[in-house]
This record gives C-alpha cells, structure tokens and sequence, in this order.
C-alpha cells in the first residue's frame, strides 16, 4: 500500500435509508462529504414543514433528491414543486423556497454546489 498513514480520511460505508432520528426531531442534517465548494448531505424529514416567513436562500446551487418518502417544495417564481421517491430537482442561487409537505419520513440527498467554506 502506498501513501503515507493518516493521508486520506477512512472509507466509510453510510446507509443513506438507515433512520437516526424519530419523529421527536422534526429534521436531521448529517453532512457526507465536505470538499472545497462542495456539501452532501443527507437531511432526515419528520412531517418538516419550512415557516412562511423563514423561506431558504442559499448564495449557492442545491441539487435535491427524494431518496424515500416524498415531499413538496414552493419555490419563488415557479410555484410548488411535488418530488417522490426518486425525484430530484435544481434550486438555483439566491432563489428564496420552502418546504411545505414531508412524509413522516422523508429521507434527502441535498448536494451543495458553490458553497463557501466555513470552519
């Protein structure tokens, strides 16, 4: 084996499907992978629902997946979006969206795109 010890991080096998949280934790963010400009993570939905007054807006691209369950988004300018399992969409930089529907549960894949790093 080449390289030195220590030089990469472990490999770690993650259950994206493996429930760890209940219905007592309404969202759960785990971050997968961190890189320069890049974020997955894997958010775990309990009926979540986004307030009205509190829309996400993101100075970055977020690519999302539905990977169980399903959900609805109300994105500003293009109305409500419904994703099932399987369905994934883009939300552009800047554009202001709310989660309106989660089924209990709803497991996501969100990727990050453009995002600043913070330590």
């Amino acid at each position: 084996m080449s390289g030195a010890a220590g030089s990469h991080p472990p490999v770690e096998v993650v259950n994206l499907l493996a429930m760890r949280s209940g219905a007592q934790e309404p969202e759960r963010f785990d971050d997968l992978l961190l890189r320069p400009g890049i974020r997955i993570e894997r958010i775990e939905s309990h009926g979540h629902t986004t307030p009205p007054d509190e829309p996400y807006v993101q100075g970055w691209d977020e690519w999302v997946l539905v990977v169980s369950g399903e959900a609805e988004l109300e994105i500003d300018g293009e109305g409500r979006r419904r994703l099932a399992t399987g369905e994934a969409l883009l939300i552009p930089a800047g554009t202001a969206h709310r989660v309106t529907y989660t089924a209990d549960p709803t497991v996501w894949l969100a990727i990050h795109l453009g995002e600043a790093e913070t330590d």
